[in-house]
């Protein structure tokens, strides 16, 4: 799955996924066929981190 390229635009994406359809980041990051220490990199890369406990990036 292509997934957006613009940090802000991926940011929106993924929470919304996480808020919406998946409990986990693994889980999302399973079902959409990415790297998990990709996207996290690409997301630090602008100052966000992601938030097991409240399952989005912050």
């Amino acid at each position: 799955m292509a997934i957006p390229a613009d940090p802000m635009i991926l940011l929106s994406f993924i929470n919304t996924k996480l808020r919406d359809e998946y409990p986990t980041l693994d889980e999302l990051c399973e079902s959409l066929e990415l790297d998990r220490q990709q996207l996290t990199k690409q997301l630090a890369a602008v100052g966000f981190e992601y938030h097991a406990a409240q399952n989005r990036f912050i």
